[in-house]
This record gives structure tokens, sequence and C-alpha cells, in this order.
């Protein structure tokens, strides 16, 4: 046997070649589908190289679950197997997204060709920028803590921060995660430090008040409805719920709750943060003081680990995020012209 040139072959060869070809398309694309008498399938994006994914294995197992009580096939697919996009009616990211990543891709791609997807591509590129959400916050009198976007190269940036913002400070990168790229400066020297640091990284910092909180409330929310509710504590004798040292991370400790035991306030503020954002799925981190909730920052793709946001609900969760799912797909199918 030897490799050669289609424009080699017979007559006969390249009716064999056609046929071949045809029955090779037909098993890799087709074969799967045709075997399924689910009404829908859902791709999940996920990826087994990710360090620190939104999502663990037992709870991707219960989204799959859920998924087949609701006569949806949800396939897991991995960043190589972007081509398959068109096999489906949704696709549901539960890898850590960005702009600059195959995770947006996979969202215009998916978005173009039809599918009802979460994250979607606008929430996606709103949310991991923590320089618009900032902006977003201010337009829409979001309640947050006193923030300043501070741009390298300018002037006398200390002074003006401390003009309007007390010390501690934190500091912040546009598209850091899971607390990195972020540093606390609880005096003029630090500050400077910090930001001589980031700006390394990023031609634009956050500069934020420090509000001391022993834990950050995490909402999640679908569709601007509270689904669920966490209360993730600081990791013991650090001022955030994630301690990154080298090639190790700590996480503090966790409560969840059902959504009517959380202050009102503090869910008033999760809504208000995620409208003008989209109708997607968020954790919108917030902190509690005296009452009053203050959004740090909307997650387009929220934790969600079996045993820790799905504590109360259980099983009801991730069938509340598929029936969404559903919902959508149903819509979308019968707006499509037959």
């Amino acid at each position: 046997m030897q490799i050669t040139s289609h424009k080699n072959l017979n007559d006969e060869e390249e009716t064999l070649f056609a046929e071949s070809l045809e029955a090779f398309s037909t098993k890799v694309w087709n074969k799967s589908r045709a075997l399924r008498t689910a009404k829908f399938d859902l791709a999940m994006l996920v990826n087994p190289e990710e360090a620190m994914p939104p999502s663990d294995i037992q709870a991707l197992k219960k989204f799959v679950q859920a998924g087949k009580q609701l006569g949806i096939q949800v396939d897991m697919i991995e960043p190589k197997d972007i081509m398959r996009l068109p096999e489906y009616d949704g696709l549901f990211i539960r890898e850590t997204t960005n702009i600059d990543h195959h995770t947006y891709r996979f969202a215009k791609k998916a978005e173009a060709a039809g599918l009802v997807v979460m994250d979607d591509p606008q929430s996606i590129m709103r949310c991991t920028n923590k320089v618009y959400l900032a902006d977003l916050f201010n337009t829409h009198k979001v309640p947050c803590p006193k923030t300043r976007i501070v741009h390298k190269g300018e002037k006398d940036v200390e002074e003006a921060l401390e003009a309007v913002i007390n010390y501690p400070m934190v500091v912040k990168i546009p598209d850091g995660a899971f607390s990195k790229g972020v540093i606390k400066a609880e005096n003029r020297e630090a500050l400077t430090e910090s930001l001589n640091t980031l700006f390394k990284k990023s031609s634009l910092l956050l500069v934020q008040e420090y509000l001391y909180t022993e834990f950050d409330w995490r909402i999640g929310v679908l569709n601007n409805k509270p689904i669920f509710a966490c209360r993730y504590y600081m990791v013991k004798n650090h001022w955030q719920i994630y301690q990154h040292s080298g090639t190790k991370s700590q996480s503090g400790g966790f409560d969840t709750l059902p959504t009517f035991e959380v202050p009102r306030r503090v869910l008033q503020a999760a809504i208000a943060a995620t409208k003008p954002i989209g109708d997607g799925l968020y954790g919108v981190d917030v902190k509690e003081i005296n009452g009053h909730g203050y959004v740090i920052e909307v997650n387009d793709n929220p934790s969600i680990d079996r045993g820790v946001e799905d504590k109360y609900l259980g099983d009801e969760l991730y069938m509340h995020i598929m029936s969404e799912f559903l919902r959508r797909m149903q819509l979308k199918r019968s707006d499509t012209p037959t």
C-alpha cells in the first residue's frame, strides 16, 4: 500500500474513493446521532488539563445525568473538538473563559452556527474585563467599592488615588481569575510597588477600596434570577478566598444556603450587576457591609462543584440549568424555518 494523489485514480478507483469517503463521514458525524433517542444534543466544553476548572468531574457527570432525564444528550468535548460544534444544538462551556482564548472562539463559532450558548460571547467579553465591568457598574449605579482605572505612564497616580480611596487599596489586572493578578497595598510604598509589578502585565489597572469581610457572598444567577448562594470564607491568615504560592493554591471554607436566607440587599446587588450584562449563567461576588451589598465582580463561568454550590439544592441545581438549556433550544428550533 502506498499514498497517491486522487488525480492518479481511474474511474473505478474514484468511485470507490467517493463511496468510502461518504461512508467514513457518515460514521464519524452521523452514526452516534442516528442511535440516539434524545431530542437535543448539547456539547459541554471541558479541559482535562485545566488546573482549576469551574466544575469537577462529579459535577460534570451530574450535568450529563440531568440532561438525559430531560431528553438532552450531553457530550463532553475538548478544545481539539471545535469542528464538531455543528453536530449540536447547544454549547455549555465548563472551562475558564477569556477573550484571547479558545473558549471565546468556541462561543463565537457556536453562536454563529445558531447554537444556544452559555457562556455567550458577549458575556465572556464583558465579564472577563474588570475595567469594562467597573465602567458598567458606574453607568448603571450598581453598588460596588470605590474604583478607579489607572493608565500606565499616568503622572502622580498615587496622589490621585489617595485623594479618593483610603488605604489599604486593592490593585487588579483587568483579566485576572481565581484571585490571581490582585495585590493589596497597605501604604504608599506598597501601592507604588504593586502598580509597577502589575503594569508589567497590563497597561490598564483597577484600584479599589478594600472592604474587610470574613467571607464573600457568591450568588449564582441565571436569567437574572438567583439560583444558588454560597459564602466563601477567606483562607486562614490571608485576605482572599484563594491563596496562590508557587504551584500550590489554597481556598477557604464555604457555606451553601438557600437563596431566601440571603440578605435582600445582597440579592438585589447581584441582580443589578447581571442585568446590564445578559441573561446567562453568572456568579456574582458580593461583600456585605452593614446590611448593604457591594459587588466585587461578575463571573461568566461560575464554579459549580459537587458538594459545594449544589450542597443545598443537590441534583435540582443541575436540572434547573439543563432545563434552561432545553427551553432555549426548544425556542431556537421553533423559530427555525422548516
